[in-house]
C-alpha cells in the first residue's frame, strides 16, 4: 500500500472547515509543489442543503485550479467530507475521474467531531486505498 505524508497544518485546516459546516459536505483541492502538499483551496459545494453528496460547483472548482496554476503548484488531491456516513468512497467518488493523477481524501466527522481521513488513488479505473501519515 502506498503511503502519503500530509503536513499537520494542512490537515488542521481541513478539520476546521469540516467543523464549521458539520451538516454539509466540505470539498476542495489540495495543491503541491515538488510533490509535497502545500495548501487547500476550498470549493463551493453544489449539493442542496439537505443533500449529502459530493459535487463541486464547477465555477468554484475552475477558480481553485486557476489559483493553483498561478502559484506554480500542481493539483495533488481532491478532498471532501461525508458528515453522516463512513469515510468510504461512494459510487460517485469512483466515477469522479476527471483528474486521475489526484489523490482522493475522504473525511468523516461522524465520530463526535473526531476527524477520520481515508485516502484513495485511482488505479486502473478503481480507487485503491492509500495510507495517510501526518508529518
Amino acid at each position: 500500500m502506498t503511503t502519503v505524508k500530509l503536513p499537520r497544518p494542512l490537515v488542521n485546516q481541513l478539520l476546521q472547515q469540516a467543523q464549521q459546516s458539520p451538516q454539509l459536505e466540505v470539498c476542495g483541492l489540495i495543491s503541491a509543489r515538488d510533490g509535497r502538499p502545500q495548501r487547500c483551496y476550498p470549493v463551493m459545494n453544489a449539493a442542496a442543503d439537505n443533500a449529502h453528496r459530493f459535487e463541486m460547483e464547477p465555477g468554484s472548482q475552475i477558480e481553485a485550479l486557476r489559483q493553483i496554476r498561478e502559484q506554480g503548484e500542481q493539483l495533488f488531491a481532491i478532498y471532501h467530507s461525508h458528515p453522516d456516513t463512513p469515510p468510504l468512497p461512494s459510487e460517485l467518488d469512483r466515477q469522479h475521474t476527471e483528474y486521475p493523477q489526484a489523490l482522493r481524501l475522504i473525511i468523516s466527522l461522524n465520530t463526535e467531531g473526531v476527524l477520520e481521513m481515508r485516502g484513495y488513488a485511482l488505479e486502473e479505473q478503481a480507487l485503491q486505498p492509500v495510507e495517510l501519515e501526518l508529518e
